[in-house]
């Protein structure tokens, strides 16, 4: 077993959730696991979405106003509608300030998603 820390991905109201997952590499994933793990993937599974959480995750402070992101070949509503599948996924939270709606990638969800996909560690000797 690993000793690296399983942590949690969020709710889309911003509430955790159980903790995802172990490294694919530890052992296989139970079926909530497989199902949360499927989740991430899938939201990120479009080249848009993909765009879009980048585009989060890599903005100043790690929080970007959808004015500033939605420059990315779809209208309007098609940007509002992958980002509430990226929500969705738990891999976004968001707050409205006036009439912007900022979006924030929480810290413990890109570690999680790395955590799953980085090799366990092996137990001390």
């Amino acid at each position: 077993m690993s000793n690296a820390k399983v942590l949690p991905l969020l709710e889309p109201d911003g509430r955790s959730v159980a903790p995802c997952c172990p490294p694919l590499t530890e052992r296989p994933l139970n079926a909530e696991e497989a199902e949360t793990a499927a989740r991430m993937f899938k939201a990120l599974g479009d080249p848009v979405r993909l765009r879009l959480f980048s585009a989060v995750a890599s903005h100043e402070g790690g929080e970007a106003c959808v004015c500033d992101i939605s420059d990315v070949g779809v209208s309007q509503p098609t940007v509002s509608h992958h980002l509430k599948k990226l929500k969705e996924a738990g891999l976004l939270t968001s707050e409205r300030r006036g009439t912007w709606v900022y979006y924030r990638v929480e810290p413990s969800v890109l570690a999680a998603m790395g955590q799953l996909l980085t090799k366990a560690s092996s137990p001390a000797a």
